[in-house]
């Protein structure tokens, strides 16, 4: 599978961040490196679950404020920071959706699917985008979510067993029944390009 540099964390990177984590906790002010490498990932999938900009700006200011506030608890696992961020922003989600008793929504246009694409052919692209979009939103919330987390993200099974607060084994065997289901609702179409991009996607 392609490694996404944007999520791939080498274990350089890993320590730079435990490097910031301690400083942070020391002193809150060092906590803006890390704040600067992850709101805009935070904010993405808030918005995605809210569809509401200007609350996802708030739900996710708050998750940086909880996060500042609680750093003394965290523990390094193995996994990047944003595994924590992840867990506090799906409580802040939830908090948000029963104080405005909202429901909760998913915005596949902003997941990126097609960047993995290569020789799309423009008489079909709109056509091929649109069913594949429309098999998407056919999934279940928690399919969509591993799927965006491991196939297009392409984060570690372990990160992903992290964010989901499962184990990464149990994320290994969701994200391969979720995947199963997004194939079989894609092939329903008959569409060998779309077949190509799934079977690339799961490589």
């Amino acid at each position: 599978m392609i490694v996404n540099p944007v999520y791939h964390q080498t274990s350089d990177k890993l320590q730079q961040e435990l490097d910031w984590i301690t400083n942070a906790k020391m002193d809150s002010k060092c906590f803006g490196p890390l704040y600067k490498k992850y709101h805009e990932q935070i904010f993405r999938y808030v918005y995605q679950r809210m569809d509401d900009q200007e609350l996802a700006f708030d739900v996710t200011s708050q998750v940086f404020m909880k996060a500042l506030s609680n750093l003394h608890k965290y523990e390094y696992r193995g996994v990047p920071f944003s595994s924590w961020l992840y867990r506090i922003a799906k409580s802040e989600l939830y908090q948000a959706f029963r104080d405005r008793k909202s429901r909760k929504t998913i915005s596949v246009e902003n997941m990126h699917l097609f960047e993995f694409i290569e020789d799309f052919k423009e008489e079909d692209s709109l056509e091929d985008k649109a069913r594949l979009t429309r098999s998407l939103r056919l999934l279940k919330t928690t399919d969509l979510q591993v799927i965006e987390l491991r196939y297009f993200e392409q984060r570690s099974y372990r990160e992903i067993g992290g964010i989901l607060e499962i184990t990464e084994n149990n994320a290994k065997v969701k994200a391969f029944r979720a995947l199963e289901r997004l194939r079989r609702l894609v092939l329903s179409n008959h569409k060998p390009l779309i077949q190509s991009v799934i079977r690339k996607v799961a490589s």
